[in-house]
């Protein structure tokens, strides 16, 4: 398989995590609560909308009794597994004699899990926000959230801006916001708006003759690409809105292009039709044997992504075997 930079065959930094427990309920609790910090941290801080599941048995970490997921939709409509977390109960315990004194001095096997991500993460973060101008990035993980581009003719000029910059660079950063005041004379300003656009700086403020004599800053954001001039005096306040608003508004539409693209389908003829057409995640019954999963995974390429947990109890039929199914399951083609 070809390698995707970030993405699989190619994940270079992983953060994992093993625990051993006492009881099988400890165990768990502590894969569960995994899953939901994962699910957490992709979607307050990469601004990221996943669902959390469970896998199928056919789909679940070799030797665990459970997988559970958090389960992200890129923008070509593919699904990409964000993270995952596993209930090993006692079988690599047994396999490899892990055993821990009881507190009746009994030795028993562990109870274990396991949990992970990767620079995954990084390709989910470029897929789901980045257009064609380059990154987007959430300010909650940008490394600089403002830069400042100074327009000037003459080292005269630049000193009277940076003048005027310096006390907003330092109010900034009182305030914990990562700013750069990129006065370089080696490159153009334009060179520059374009270079932070690419790199998917939220917020870039441009300042030049005019807003010194105006008291104004020039205030572009990088999600709509909007630009609004902001008197020098409102401008913290100004970017401090933004940067939470450009936050929620990335999480917003990546949410809506995920929930636009989940599709409920009672039938097989349906299913790939949506497979083809619209892509994304696809909502149906499944009898819940392997064999039916892996026929249709080998005649659409999709697999079951997960059986999602807020999932409700729904009488249907499996759409290629007509068989009953108790629930839907989101099925989708992935990375």
């Amino acid at each position: 398989m070809r390698t995707r930079l970030f993405l699989r065959t190619a994940e270079f930094l992983w953060q994992e995590g093993h625990t051993a427990h006492a009881t099988e309920k400890e165990a768990i609790e502590e894969a569960e609560q995994m899953m939901h910090i994962y699910a957490e941290f992709a979607e307050e801080h990469m601004a990221v909308p996943v669902v959390k599941g469970v896998k199928t048995p056919s789909e679940r970490f070799a030797g665990a009794v459970e997988t559970y997921c958090i389960e992200a939709l890129m923008q070509d409509g593919k699904a990409l597994q964000a993270g995952t977390s596993h209930f090993l109960g006692q079988n690599f315990a047994k396999a490899f004699d892990v055993k821990f004194a009881s507190k009746e001095g009994n030795k028993e096997y562990v109870w274990a899990t396991s949990w992970g991500v990767s620079t995954r993460l990084m390709g989910a973060l470029i897929m789901t926000h980045s257009d064609d101008n380059g990154l987007v990035l959430p300010p909650k993980l940008a490394p600089i959230q403002v830069v400042i581009v100074p327009i000037y003719k003459g080292l005269d000029q630049l000193d009277e801006i940076s003048e005027k910059v310096k006390p907003l660079v330092a109010e900034l950063r009182s305030k914990g916001i990562s700013v750069k005041y990129d006065d370089r004379d080696t490159q153009k300003p334009g060179f520059k708006f374009n270079e932070y656009e690419l790199k998917g700086v939220p917020i870039r403020l441009a300042i030049g003759q005019r807003d010194l004599a105006n008291g104004t800053y020039e205030v572009a954001r990088r999600d709509t690409l909007e630009k609004t001039t902001v008197p020098a005096d409102e401008v913290v306040e100004k970017i401090e809105f933004l940067l939470e608003d450009i936050q929620s508004t990335i999480y917003n539409r990546a949410f809506d292009y995920r929930n636009e693209h989940i599709t409920s389908v009672d039938s097989y003829d349906e299913f790939k039709e949506v497979l083809e057409v619209k892509g994304g995640f696809v909502s149906a019954h499944w009898d819940g044997t392997a064999e039916t999963e892996e026929r249709i995974k080998e005649e659409t390429k999709a697999t079951i992504r997960c059986i999602p947990l807020d999932a409700k109890d729904e009488a249907g039929s499996c759409i290629l075997t007509g068989k009953p199914s108790s629930k839907r399951v989101l099925f989708a083609k992935a990375y």
